[in-house]
């Protein structure tokens, strides 16, 4: 039986949430996959900028998540592919939340909510991009009707990484 997803909002970043998001994700745990492990404050803020420029001009970004509370949770959303590698020029949708936040359903509605928006910006198709082991990132990528497609090498690291699409012409979250 599933149980009901909560209740979530997402909004675009503000300057405060790079210090949320900072704080998130200090945890060497919720950076497992991530080169280079935690960030420093400046990467969030130059982050939550870049989202602030991309909702702006694109009508999307990598939005911050509220709980019923309005604590900050971490985040998910949509960007365009922001490196020379993958694939380039496609738009990546994300998700990554602070540890305490995991396994509530939390990241589901909010990347449900995050495609919905996406969708309704006139995107046709979203990637996801999962390090292999990440089976956390995998297995939202399938809840949400995402397919498994190809991999791609990752330059700085000696891995494939796997590579999921979404056709949003598409009824979202079929696989849920």
């Amino acid at each position: 039986m599933n149980r009901p997803l909560p209740a979530i909002r997402l909004r675009v970043p503000t300057h405060e949430d790079a210090i949320s998001w900072h704080r998130l994700f200090a945890d060497p745990e919720v950076m497992e996959f991530f080169p280079g492990g935690p960030a420093a404050l400046s990467v969030y803020e130059e982050l939550t900028a870049r989202q602030r420029r991309h909702d702006a001009e694109l009508g999307f970004c990598l939005w911050t998540v509220l709980d019923e509370s309005g604590e900050v949770l971490g985040f998910t959303g949509a960007q365009p592919w922001p490196r020379d590698w993958g694939p380039v020029g496609e738009v990546e949708i994300g998700w990554r939340l602070g540890r305490a936040h995991w396994g509530k359903g939390y990241v589901l509605a909010a990347a449900r909510e995050a495609l919905r928006r996406v969708r309704a910006a006139g995107v046709p198709e979203v990637v996801a991009i999962v390090r292999p082991g990440n089976e956390r990132s995998v297995s939202v990528a399938r809840r949400l009707g995402m397919r498994s497609a190809e991999t791609y090498r990752r330059p700085h690291l000696d891995e494939e990484s796997l590579c999921f699409r979404l056709e949003l012409n598409s009824r979202l979250g079929d696989a849920a």
